[in-house]
């Protein structure tokens, strides 16, 4: 059985280093891309099981990645989880909004 495949999206490589690092010790697979547009690129180059996206990036902010992903029929069942900084009622409302499975907090 190959294992199971998360995308992790952040501009931050200290984010990416330290997600990657949790879950391939957890037996995951990790790609990753450090903006909006490479992580649709990612995405359907590698068709992962499960996205972990941050809100706040260059070239495409990760409501719009998400809302991308949802909107696609034949990828839309993805889990995408939102991990970001962004902690205000209206980020989580936006977030759940556009098709997020979850939005967690980094603080």
């Amino acid at each position: 059985m190959s294992k199971q495949r998360i995308l992790v999206v952040d501009d931050s490589p200290t984010v990416v280093n330290m997600l990657s690092l949790i879950l391939e010790e957890q037996g995951y697979e990790v790609v990753s891309a450090s903006d909006g547009l490479e992580a649709i690129e990612t995405f359907y180059q590698q068709r992962p099981d499960l996205v972990v996206l941050d809100v706040v990036m260059p070239k495409m902010n990760g409501y719009q990645v998400c809302r991308l992903l949802k909107d696609d029929p034949q990828v839309r069942e993805t889990p995408v989880i939102i991990l970001t900084n962004e902690d205000q009622p209206k980020d989580k409302f936006w977030g759940l909004q556009v098709g997020a499975d979850d939005y967690l907090t980094k603080g």
